[in-house]
């Protein structure tokens, strides 16, 4: 900045009388020399000027300035570090970040004259800040951009500090969720890449898996994938796994108004457990031009980084246990365990009551205490049967010599080692109060799956209604006739039921419709007053009259689930089998008891979750701890070890969380 100083200002007055003189001597001059007025007022204005040109001079006039001391000013350089960068905006091999990398590398005049006058500071950011001698060690593989972070950060380290300005050299493209602070920041220059031609891209914006309890098709992949600049060509998405193997692939094309492109997969994991996959995107067109080789999915495109997701599916945490508890000896369990046989995550215990108590107090007994189920046998020792007062039960699947010696489960403890229950044909009578509630407290309290089976002794007929069963069961129970009739009835999904992977066993809906006509009739079906609310019906039995009888009925139940088969004698339909390898009455009984067990919580588990509103990748472990009976464990010592991708591992300690009991965050 300049500005005018007058060195004597003290001749100002002195100035002006003699500028006055002057003027008044040369009109008095000219006023009385010949020629023409024109010439004449053109000469007295040359001289006047000449006169004030030397007059000025008395009053010596300067021009002063400032400008700063070289280096005393700070002038800070920021690049964009982040992956980004690496987009190309225009035909050829060039990205942003090579555009950028110009800039600040090579040596060029504005870089010299910044150097000149100003203290140059060099920083280079992307999910953090941090300073650098010179730019030629970006990479451009930062997994994040905090402009706005990194910026605040600057003014709060230079805060009173003579700071000129900041050059930033980004795309713009910022990940942080924080806000700009202006007040404490000096002037801000940024620097981005040109934009040439038109924005070609293929990115999976978005993948979810949902494991199902289809055995066709455990799993359900959806992928959301966004086409730009490709209208009208055709798109290509396939899913591989950890070892590149394609395992489905769909095909659709590009709408003109680039909105998602749905893709759904379905796929069975070769083998259970937490598995990794790949959903990748590309065009059609790349594909063949690769003829076998290995696919350039950036062909053409800005970038390939969004071209794929990884997408972790957890298929069970098994081994599940079920307990099979049923009043008689019935194929049902023998057909359920050869069913279940093919399923490794699934062990199936069962408790069937061969022979019923008798009452305590018998005259005509003679003083034999035991059973009479045992009467002609030979016992080796008689203190081991069964007394008449106590049902005769057999004991199949345990793991162990000890596992239901007594009986059904008196304890929580006991009850909770299981994951699901099945009753079949069994009266309500057979348990004790305490056993009555702890069954309601497996459903509701340690989320347990509960199916009852139809029969003579179920439902109504067994006396179930105005008990705990009776509260969690999905159907009222305030009606005691069964529907038996020597019309069969026809079993038909509802469209709730056709709606659920579980239920039926076909992927379209001609297959399941033609498979259900070559289904057996059921004669015997437990009859209800109706479903209650928040239940739902996924099948009914019909009789050639048109009436229907719900079948299946479902209903959440505080954290568990549970299911009433209504129908009675299931194991007929797998005597009309064809082939026993492909039995539908196998594949029914697996899909329903994953489903039973699919969402049973156990004592320990992780949740991880991105932590909201962080500059760095950031996620959040949490881990729920609960006792042998499922109350909250909050004495806890929670240690998680984590295994990275390159083989590391990793050791924390995770700490209360503070707002729901036995939670543990890190």
């Amino acid at each position: 900045m300049t500005t005018l100083v007058w060195g004597s200002p003290q001749w100002f007055v002195t100035v002006g009388a003699l500028a006055a003189i002057a003027a008044l001597l040369l009109v008095w001059s000219y006023a009385r020399a010949p020629g023409r007025p024109a010439i004449r007022l053109l000469a007295a204005s040359l001289k006047m000027l000449g006169f004030l040109a030397l007059l000025i001079c008395l009053v010596e006039p300067m021009l002063a300035g400032r400008k700063p001391r070289r280096g005393a000013n700070a002038f800070l350089v920021l690049a964009d570090n982040s992956q980004s960068l690496t987009i190309h905006d225009g035909e050829g091999s060039s990205t942003r970040g090579d555009w950028l990398r110009d800039r600040l590398v090579k040596q060029t005049d504005w870089k010299t004259r910044l150097e000149q006058d100003f203290d140059v500071r060099r920083y280079a950011f992307d999910s953090s800040l941090r300073a650098v001698d010179q730019f030629d060690g970006l990479a451009f593989d930062g997994v994040g951009s905090s402009i706005v972070t990194s910026l605040n950060a600057l003014a709060k380290r230079f805060r009173g500090l003579p700071i000129a300005g900041v050059l930033v050299f980004t795309d713009g493209l910022h990940t942080d969720a924080a806000e700009i602070d202006p007040a404490g920041l000096p002037p801000i220059f940024p620097v981005i890449p040109p934009s040439r031609g038109q924005a070609r891209d293929i990115a999976v914006r978005g993948v979810s898996a949902t494991p199902t309890n289809f055995e066709a098709a455990p799993v359900v992949v959806r992928a959301d994938v966004v086409a730009t600049g490709y209208r009208g060509q055709s798109i290509v998405s396939v899913v591989t796994d950890e070892s590149g193997h394609e395992l489905a692939r769909e095909e659709a094309q590009a709408p003109a108004n680039e909105k998602p492109i749905a893709f759904r997969f379905q796929f069975r994991p070769e083998k259970p457990g937490l598995g990794f996959y790949r959903v990748r995107a590309f065009a059609a067109d790349a594909e063949r031009s690769a003829e076998g080789a290995e696919i350039d999915l950036a062909s053409g495109e800005q970038t390939s980084a969004n071209n794929s997701r990884l997408i972790v599916v957890d298929q069970g945490g098994g081994p599940y246990r079920v307990l099979y508890v049923s009043g008689r000896p019935d194929p049902e369990f023998k057909f359920l365990r050869r069913a279940l046989e093919e399923d490794e995550q699934v062990q199936l215990v069962g408790l069937i009551r061969i022979a019923r108590k008798q009452p305590k107090f018998d005259f005509q007994s003679k003083g034999n205490r035991n059973s009479r189920f045992y009467e002609g046998f030979n016992l080796d020792d008689p203190d081991l049967a069964e007394r008449a007062d106590q049902p005769v039960l057999v004991r199949l699947g345990t793991r162990d010599a000890d596992e239901l010696r007594d009986g059904f489960p008196r304890s929580a403890e006991e009850l909770y080692s299981y994951h699901a229950m099945i009753l079949d044909d069994l009266e309500s009578s057979f348990f004790t109060p305490d056993q009555l509630a702890l069954l309601r407290n497996f459903v509701a309290h340690r989320g347990g799956g509960f199916l009852m089976l139809g029969g003579p002794d179920s439902f109504a007929e067994g006396r179930y209604d105005r008990t705990p069963i009776g509260d969690l069961l999905p159907v009222y129970l305030d009606r005691t006739a069964t529907a038996e009739s020597e019309a069969e009835r026809r079993l038909t999904l509802t469209r709730e039921g056709e709606l659920q992977p579980w239920v039926r066993l076909r992927k379209t809906e001609d297959e399941e419709a033609k498979r259900l006509a070559g289904m057996p009739g059921f004669q015997t079906v437990s009859a209800s007053r109706g479903i209650k609310p928040g239940a739902v019906t996924l099948a009914e039995a019909r009789d050639p009259s048109g009436q229907s009888l719900p079948a299946l009925v479902a209903q959440p139940f505080g954290k568990g689930r549970v299911g009433a088969l209504l129908i009675g004698g299931l194991w007929r339909w797998g005597l009309h089998r064809d082939d026993p390898a492909t039995s539908d009455l196998g594949r029914s009984w697996r899909q329903a008891i994953r489903w039973l067990v699919g969402d049973v919580p156990g004592r320990v588990e992780v949740s991880v979750r991105p932590k909201e509103g962080a500059s760095s990748p950031t996620v959040d472990l949490r881990v729920h701890v609960r006792d042998a009976e499922y109350h909250p464990l909050d004495n806890a010592h929670v240690a998680l070890s984590i295994t990275l991708p390159g083989g590391q591992s990793l050791a924390i300690d995770a700490g209360p969380e503070g707002r729901e009991p036995g939670t543990y965050a890190a």
